[in-house]
């Protein structure tokens, strides 16, 4: 048994520290390691709650106010937080932590923020191991905040229980800048920073994405009047409450009329299939494939061969060698 296990499931934040650094790991005998230590987790379930937003909407504002409240409520709350990577050193910030002070004192809170490596669709690679960890850390709600808003950034609708999309009042024409791809994902949109001179905008907004999403086609996993679109202050912390009701009625909707086991069951099948194409991935980044592929690439680029019969020839040298 794991080192790591015991304290792990006993709540022990360091332990849960180090397993999380354990599976983002990329060694091979680690990750040996963390597929052991995943597989002797126990089967404990939390809220798992996706949020992603538009740059300056105040996501990890909304994170804070909202995870302390929770924690007020006697929950403990995770929060996994995405920072991009840049595109040239491959460097992360990861300054969500810093910005979340006060939440990252809170001893009923875990934050651990995770650079996405060149992931795509908001989320990092191992953050469906994180949420396994956490809910075995025994963690009630696990909050993950993806990189930022975008067509690609429902991946995180394929590992958690709720989508949530955090908006700001008086954007201009986000319909077009969010567009449907997100919007058919959204479980509940939250129009942030609803004070102020910005309470009427916000109002607005809200019935703009209201009438919205009247237009989607119902889901069979959505009872009468989802998914929904509310005002809220990270601020003053105006309607946050009434936003946490609404997750819980959705959560205890799906889960009273079999939609919980379901889409629990299918996002462990996408799981299984993301690590599938992941492992497959992998082999192209073997020392005799990459050499492989760089003397067939000096051929494509030549004009000696098409790069379709290329691409099969690797296959096929795949396929042969297993």
């Amino acid at each position: 048994m794991d080192e790591l296990l015991e304290p792990l499931t006993k709540g022990d934040r360091r332990a849960l520290s180090r397993a999380i650094t354990l599976v983002e790991s990329t060694r091979p005998d680690h990750r040996d390691r963390a597929q052991a230590l995943i597989g002797a987790l126990p089967d404990r379930q939390a809220l798992r709650i996706g949020l992603s937003g538009t740059p300056g909407v105040g996501k990890s504002t909304f994170i804070e106010a909202f995870g302390t409240r929770l924690t007020e409520q006697g929950l403990r709350v995770a929060v996994l937080a995405v920072d991009p990577s840049s595109a040239r050193s491959g460097g992360s910030i990861l300054g969500d932590k810093t910005r979340m002070e006060l939440l990252s004192r809170n001893p009923s809170a875990f934050i651990r923020p995770t650079p996405s490596s060149a992931q795509l669709g908001g989320v990092a690679r191992r953050t469906r191991e994180a949420i396994r960890l956490c809910e075995a850390a025994g963690h009630d709600v696990i909050l993950i905040e993806t990189v930022g808003v975008g067509q690609s950034e429902t991946l995180v609708a394929d590992m958690t229980d709720l989508f949530v999309l955090l908006l700001a009042p008086a954007g201009g024409d986000e319909l077009q800048g969010v567009k449907r791809g997100i919007m058919e994902m959204a479980d509940l949109i939250l129009v942030n920073k609803a004070d102020g001179e910005l309470m009427s905008a916000a109002r607005r907004t809200v019935a703009d994405y209201a009438g919205a999403l009247r237009l989607l086609r119902k889901r069979p996993q959505d009872p009468e009047g989802f998914p929904q679109a509310l005002p809220v202050s990270a601020a003053t912390g105006a309607g946050l409450d009434e936003a946490w009701d609404r997750m819980r009625q959705l959560f205890d909707w799906r889960r009273d009329h079999g939609h919980f086991d379901r889409i629990r069951a299918q996002q462990a099948r996408h799981w299984f299939l993301a690590e599938l194409r992941a492992g497959l991935l992998a082999q192209l980044d073997a020392p005799d494939a990459r050499a492989r592929i760089d003397d067939l690439g000096q051929s494509v680029a030549a004009g000696d061969i098409a790069p379709g019969i290329a691409a099969q020839q690797v296959l096929d040298w795949l396929g042969a060698r297993e």
